[in-house]
Order: structure tokens, then sequence, then C-alpha cells
């Protein structure tokens, strides 16, 4: 598929769709997630902590929001988006068998180098893990998920 603002093959507007609803989905619970660091131990900075890598935040996550909550949750689904986030976002375009534009990705190289199609069947599983985050965040937080959700604090 192409369009009029370049000339590049491009996947199909419903994959593309997925793939930004994924980007966004993901980069609003690593902020909520960092801003929940910070209400717990306001000695960390914002500004140091939305430069990390999301990986990097794994340390934060434990010191604060894992012993508070006495479990390691939320950590541990954080760290499983992660690991799918980063298979999409360093991600190499193919043409799939079926003749369509997609990404496909790679395991590391201690898990075999196995390389796999990233399908809509993926991208909708990383959203839904990010909503069960998300929820996740949001009781921790004392907020019902459920309802309207209050704005957050902003840094700018």
């Amino acid at each position: 598929m192409y369009e009029a603002y370049t000339r590049q093959s491009l996947p199909s507007k419903k994959y593309r769709e997925l793939l930004g609803s994924a980007l966004c989905v993901f980069n609003s619970n690593n902020s909520f997630m960092i801003e929940n660091i910070i209400r717990i131990d306001s000695a960390n900075d914002w500004y140091e902590l939305i430069d990390k890598v999301s990986g990097k935040l794994r340390d934060k996550i434990s010191t604060t929001i894992s012993i508070n909550s006495g479990n390691t949750d939320i950590e541990d689904l954080f760290m499983e988006i992660v690991e799918m986030r980063n298979r999409i976002i360093h991600s190499f375009q193919i043409t799939s068998p079926s003749g369509e534009q997609v990404l496909a990705t790679k395991t590391s190289k201690k898990d075999g180098n196995i390389q796999f199609e990233i399908t809509e069947t993926y991208l909708m599983e990383f959203i839904k893990k990010n909503e069960e985050l998300s929820t996740l965040l949001h009781s921790y937080r004392g907020f019902d998920a459920k309802l309207e959700n209050p704005k957050s604090p902003s840094h700018f």
C-alpha cells in the first residue's frame, strides 16, 4: 500500500492503526509508571526517569511500587510488555507470505535468534496487556479504572 506522503510501501491502514495504538498505550503506561514511582519516592527526578530506556525502570519499580504493593504483579507485567515493545520497535519490514507489508522481528541471540512476524494478533495482545497494566496501575493508585480517569499532573 502506498500513501501520497511517501513512495515507500506500507502495511495496511488497519495494521498501521494497531501499530500506532500499540505505541500510544505503551507510552501512556510508561508515563503513568513514572508518575507512580515519583509519588512513592519524590527523590526521583521525572526528567531522569523519562530519559531512561523503559527496561531500565525495573530497579525503580522494584524499590517503590513492588515493595509498596507487596507483590511484583505490576513490575512483572511491565517487563513482559517492555520485551514485546522492544520486539515491535526493533523490527524490520517484510513482505508476508500473503504479499502484505508487515513487520517482523527476532528473539535475542540467547533466545535462539528466532524470527517471527508481528501479526495483528500480536499487536492486539500487546494492546490488551497494556490495558491490563493500566487497570493494575489505576487500582494500585486507588482509582477505579472503569470510572473517568483523573487528570495526571502535567510536567509541561
